[in-house]
């Protein structure tokens, strides 16, 4: 399922990439992000790599960590080895607080790692200070 509200800024649209396979996790994440973002919403990281190598970039990447058709590891290891993507922030939301997955995760290429259930003010803050860090504008 792709779905994507019609939020733009005056330079043009920002994209959040939102890819989890939880209906409530996407409702939530687009209703608390659709006012600064226009979030792109996938199931799954088959969906999400769809839409990306249709030539759509993301300015930052909510990444689910247990995904049917393609899981968050895969997903990362796939999007930081293209090169249009290699740099895009990405935030992994997972169920498992095992430290095993967040070092997996990490080394891979995420950019950070929370535990659901989630604030998502502190996603957003997350979010916010990793984008001012790589220069992008949030």
């Amino acid at each position: 399922m792709l779905h994507s509200n019609s939020k733009q800024s005056a330079r043009g649209p920002k994209h959040l990439l939102v890819i989890d396979d939880e209906p409530a996790i996407r409702l939530i994440l687009d209703h608390y992000f659709s006012h600064d973002y226009r979030v792109v919403l996938t199931a799954n990281g088959q969906e999400a790599l769809a839409w990306l190598r249709a030539g759509n970039l993301a300015e930052a990447i909510v990444l689910d960590y247990e995904m049917p058709l393609m899981n968050g590891l895969d997903f990362i290891k796939q999007i930081r080895a293209d090169e249009a993507h290699e740099n895009t922030p990405i935030l992994v939301l997972s169920g498992t607080d095992e430290t095993s997955n967040k070092i997996l995760c990490l080394k891979q290429g995420a950019d950070d790692y929370l535990v659901k259930p989630f604030n998502p003010e502190e996603l957003e803050i997350r979010i916010q200070k990793i984008l001012q860090r790589v220069g992008a504008s949030a």
